[in-house]
């Protein structure tokens, strides 16, 4: 009998399998594990579309209403109260107040952790902050905050979301939606971690020194994002490595002898010593550090003196120092203290009256170290969900915050922070082309888009989260 190329051959009911059918049906075969096995995929994303599509009003209602209501760090009680009932609504396991403050052992934490258990599987902790500034809002949106308050040290200050924080609280309560939604799409442990005080750069060690990680699943991956002045709205960066710096705050005093302004040869001007200093410790970053391991030497604050004919007894300056290795950070504290030293020995300064140089135990973050293969994972993700044009490589910052501190020493947990755009495309592409910046993080008139900003920040973590715990 003849074999044909055709399919298999039918006699009396009964199909004889040649080698080219053979071939066929493995052909076939592997063409349906192909598609079957991009559904899920295909299917996931239009879930995740249609939900947000459905919540995106609440969304824009919740951020609205977080803009006009911001506190400051460590007072964030209506905003932690207000995440926690989110999260209890949700069906999360919710503890509240947080944290314990070493340097103020009054102060509440308003730390509150949301625990969403779902079969085994990974932990994966994701991160949002809940502090405003002491800024007073320019930017005249009808839902601008109008609040004033005193601050800590008596202030009458305005208060204002300047650094986005309310964008990712809303984007948190977005995503933490998400995984409720969609939880036959993962398994593992999900921990909504909403964090105080990160502007004061202590309110993660406040969480972490409470038990965070005993008191609580260790986790597997902790995710956080950021919005971004540099980064069009609708668009996330990535960067692995060191993505932010440390910060260390530094009060200095420098003390002479003071007396009559029309008599300064019978007193040691400390404001002539400032002035001194100041120029002095430019040359620690220009001239004793590589220019490999970047630094930056700051002075935000210098104080002394009350009338205009009297030479005080001493100045109080502030400083900030940003460095990414901690050997580079602890050379430049040790240039400070040798400078201060020198330039009043130089001055005639008794030593009874020599500068106090101290580092703020409590003002002080580690570097930002986001995990390489972390962030490789996560940007992969992100260029299959929003397309490989809406991601892009952000270059490291000299900016700081705290939540580095959740992958502990040495990093051992892999964390990841990415940058979320939060800018007009247009009016980015136009600052880049003339060089005038738009307003930034931290000022008066910064104001993201909201809708865009939203939907890409709630599909970008939803998406990275179901990643790593996916079936």
């Amino acid at each position: 009998m003849k074999q044909t190329a055709a399919a298999n051959a039918d006699f009396g009911g009964l199909k004889v399998v040649t080698p080219e059918s053979r071939r066929a049906a493995y052909l076939s075969l592997a063409v349906i594990v192909i598609l079957l096995g991009a559904r899920p995929a295909r299917s996931q994303q239009a879930n995740i579309d249609t939900l947000i599509d459905r919540e995106m009003p609440s969304l824009l209602s919740t951020y609205k209403s977080l803009h006009a209501a911001p506190e400051l760090s460590h007072h964030e009680e209506k905003t932690s109260a207000f995440v926690a009932a989110q999260l209890r609504a949700l069906g999360f396991q919710v503890t509240e107040r947080i944290g314990k403050y070493a340097a103020y052992p009054d102060f509440i934490s308003y730390g509150v952790v949301g625990v969403l258990k779902n079969g085994d599987g990974p932990t994966v902790y994701i991160r949002t902050e809940m502090d405003a500034l002491p800024v007073q809002e320019m930017t005249g949106l009808p839902y601008a905050s109008k609040v004033r308050i005193k601050d800590d040290a008596g202030r009458d200050v305005g208060v204002m979301h300047a650094c986005g924080h309310d964008i990712h609280i809303t984007s948190f309560l977005g995503t933490a939606k998400m995984l409720t939604e969609l939880k036959d799409q993962w398994r593992g442990t999900v921990v909504m971690l909403a964090q105080p005080a990160e502007e004061a750069i202590d309110g993660a060690k406040a969480m972490l020194d409470d038990g965070l990680y005993t008191r609580f699943s260790r986790p597997d991956y902790v995710l956080a994002l950021h919005d971004s002045p540099y980064v069009s709205a609708g668009k996330v960066g990535y960067t692995p490595g060191y993505a932010l710096a440390s910060s260390t705050a530094v009060d200095i005093t420098l003390r002479g002898v003071g007396g009559h302004g029309s008599a300064p040869q019978v007193t040691k001007d400390p404001i002539v010593e400032a002035a001194e200093f100041i120029l002095a410790i430019q040359t620690i970053v220009s001239r004793e550090n590589s220019p490999f391991d970047p630094a930056v030497v700051t002075v935000g604050s210098i104080h002394g003196g009350t009338r205009y004919n009297i030479i005080p007894d001493e100045v109080h300056l502030q400083l900030t120092i940003r460095t990414y290795k901690e050997e580079v950070r602890q050379h430049i504290l040790a240039a400070l203290d040798r400078m201060a030293q020198g330039i009043a020995a130089a001055d005639g300064i008794p030593p009874s009256r020599a500068p106090i140089v101290t580092a703020s135990p409590s003002e002080y973050t580690p570097a930002m170290y986001n995990d390489p293969e972390l962030t490789a994972r996560l940007a992969k993700v992100f260029k299959q969900v929003l397309g490989a044009d809406n991601v892009v490589a952000s270059p490291p910052e000299m900016a700081s915050e705290d939540f580095g501190r959740f992958g502990l020493e040495n990093h051992q947990i892999p964390v990841c922070q990415f940058s979320l755009g939060a800018v007009d495309a247009a009016k980015l592409e136009e600052s880049q082309r003339t060089g005038v910046p738009l307003p930034g993080l931290h000022s008066s008139s910064w104001a993201p888009i909201p809708e865009p900003t939203l939907r890409t920040g709630v599909k970008s973590m939803t998406s990275a989260a179901l990643d790593l715990l996916r079936k």
